[in-house]
């Protein structure tokens, strides 16, 4: 299923889309796409209903983050080898994982918008990992049991914050905006091999990034149990899983974003994001 909320900002509705890409109605069936949703139980008796039952959608309405409540916003960084390369730094033992604020959530075609004082705002097209199932302390081998779905995610980065004024990396990760979400949360079993996704990334119409799931250098499975080790993962919960090369930190020259420039971003099946880059209101 590919689930989404659409509507205006703080009044999105639960809807769906079908096999022929319509935009169906999911209010009549379930309050919203929430933590409640996103069990295997829950989502298994939502499979049963007969689409061609629900309402059709009319027009093209905003598209919102696809789950609400979402308690964390967990992100993996250097989680790509080029991408590692690319930043100058040594690869990773063990995952590298950090947190952006939940007020940074963003529908996947709304604005971005620069914060104050930006200069080195950057893009990063990644697979989201959405927790169905509370987890603590499971198993690679069990971990996927726990996902309810995936997305697509710009974990987008103010680059000066997160490496020039400290080491604190949440800093440039945790600006409003800097994490839109969507547009559709896939769910597990639409997903054939979650190691197996193609990743892109255009600014203003030229290709950034380029990737493949099958190149992180730890797996969506180890990403879900390491993360469960050190903190207990909810329903809702979002796991960012780290980005392909070809961010503006890693070109010569160093290339960042500003106002007018147009993203767009996607993930094979699970959709895409366009947005457009404005400034932080005087």
């Amino acid at each position: 299923m590919r689930l989404v909320r659409y509507g205006r900002p703080g009044k999105e509705k639960p809807g769906l889309f079908d096999d022929e890409g319509r935009l169906r109605d999911l209010s009549g069936v379930v309050q919203d796409i929430d933590a409640t949703l996103l069990g295997a139980r829950a989502l298994r008796k939502l499979a049963k209903v007969d689409v061609k039952t629900l309402p059709l959608v009319r027009g093209n309405p905003r598209l919102g983050v696809p789950v609400k409540g979402i308690g964390k916003f967990i992100g993996i960084g250097m989680n790509y080898a080029d991408h590692v390369a690319e930043t100058g730094a040594e690869l990773p033992t063990e995952p590298v994982f950090f947190t952006k604020a939940v007020s940074c959530l963003n529908g996947p075609d709304d604005p971005i918008r620069l914060p104050k004082g930006s200069r080195k705002t950057d893009w990063e097209v990644e697979l989201g990992v959405v927790i169905g199932t509370r987890a603590q302390y499971v198993s690679e081998d069990e971990a996927l049991d726990f996902v309810a779905g995936y997305c697509v995610v710009n974990d987008v980065t103010e680059r000066a914050y997160q490496f020039e004024m400290g080491s604190q990396w949440d800093k440039g990760k945790g600006c409003d905006t800097f994490g839109p979400v969507g547009p559709f949360l896939v769910t597990r079993d639409d997903v054939h091999d979650v190691q197996d996704l193609d990743l892109y990334l255009e600014l203003n119409g030229k290709r950034m990034q380029t990737g493949n799931t099958s190149s992180m250098i730890f797996s969506v499975a180890q990403i879900v149990s390491y993360v469960s080790r050190f903190m207990t993962l909810e329903p809702g919960d979002i796991i960012t899983t780290g980005t392909p090369p070809g961010v503006g930190l890693g070109r010569t020259p160093q290339r960042f974003l500003k106002k007018g420039d147009t993203l767009r971003l996607g993930i094979a099946g699970l959709g895409e994001q366009q947005a457009e880059v404005v400034a932080f209101p005087n």
